[in-house]
């Protein structure tokens, strides 16, 4: 969810690729929502009707995250009593999401290669190839050509995964897309609330506005979580985000400058429409109005748009 010029651009090249089967790398930090932008790949692709599997490379340790992926014959090792299959047979027909793929181990990652490159695989102890009939979306919050470089992730992989990447950016680079995710965050925390929260307090949208987000689209879901929950079903305040709160302005200028740059931003990502800004922005048109000639942004959108809808 997001209107700003840079989700879009995510979202466009997300709805480009997903017509095909191309292998496709997700890049960002933690918490920028790459594997919802992995699902939204897989709901729009022809296989779309396959299973979605998700594994994360970093919370298995070496030895079974290579059961795991490829799966293991009866007797392959200590403790295999009966064959299992793995992630690659299970995601037949659909998507192998494979998050923290940088934490692949050499050895799997070089059993990984022949999937990609050669479409099968054997299974652990096993003698029989097997056809690899899924698509693979990766994703890194590290950078992979470092990784090479530092010769911890293979290079020839590093081609087969990199075919298509899509970069994620940080929330702090779309501060515009802050109110209305948290909007949308209230109404979803508020439906499984016997109490759901009254809304935020124009000086808690100025602290979530101004934060850097370090967790990024997480960390605002888990603030306005705990949020709800302190404010009783009443409207969330500064006090009841989990966040440094924004310096009190020894001058009301400075407030208004912080204020300005809100709805100046808001508007150029709302293409000058005032209801979307205002619903985004969580005031009334009025209010919103109000604002516009207060700080003389009232000309709302940028030449060439349209300025109201």
């Amino acid at each position: 969810m997001g209107r700003s010029r840079e989700w879009k651009d995510v979202l466009k090249k997300a709805a480009q690729v997903a017509s095909t089967d191309t292998t496709v790398l997700l890049t960002g930090e933690s918490g920028t929502g790459k594997e919802v932008i992995a699902r939204f790949i897989h709901q729009a692709s022809s296989r779309r009707h396959g299973r979605f599997v998700a594994l994360n490379c970093a919370a298995l340790p070496e030895t079974l995250l290579e059961s795991e992926l490829f799966g293991y014959e009866r007797g392959a090792f200590t403790g295999a009593e009966q064959a299992k299959p793995g992630q690659i047979e299970l995601a037949s027909g659909g998507v192998l999401f494979l998050d923290e793929v940088s934490e692949m181990s050499p050895s799997a990652q070089a059993k990984f290669l022949r999937v990609l490159q050669e479409r099968e695989f054997r299974r652990l102890g096993g003698t029989r190839v097997q056809r690899a009939n899924v698509r693979v979306i990766a994703a890194t919050n590290r950078d992979l050509t470092k990784a090479v470089q530092r010769g911890e992730f293979r290079e020839d992989l590093y081609y087969r995964v990199q075919v298509f990447e899509v970069h994620l950016p940080p929330l702090r680079d779309r501060r515009g897309d802050i109110l209305l995710l948290s909007n949308a965050f209230l109404d979803e925390i508020g439906k499984s609330f016997r109490r759901p929260p009254a809304g935020l307090t124009e000086d808690a949208r100025l602290v979530l506005a101004r934060h850097d987000w370090p967790g990024n689209v997480r960390e605002l879901h888990n603030a306005l979580e705990r949020a709800a929950i302190l404010s009783e079903g009443g409207l969330i305040t500064p006090e009841h985000l989990p966040l440094p709160a924004v310096p009190r302005p020894h001058r009301i200028g400075d407030l208004n400058v912080v204020e300005r740059e809100t709805i100046a931003q808001v508007m150029r990502d709302s293409g000058g429409n005032k209801s979307r800004a205002a619903r985004r922005l969580g005031v009334s048109r009025q209010q919103l109005y109000v604002r516009l000639r207060k700080y003389d942004l009232d000309a709302g959108a940028e030449p060439g748009t349209r300025a109201e809808v």
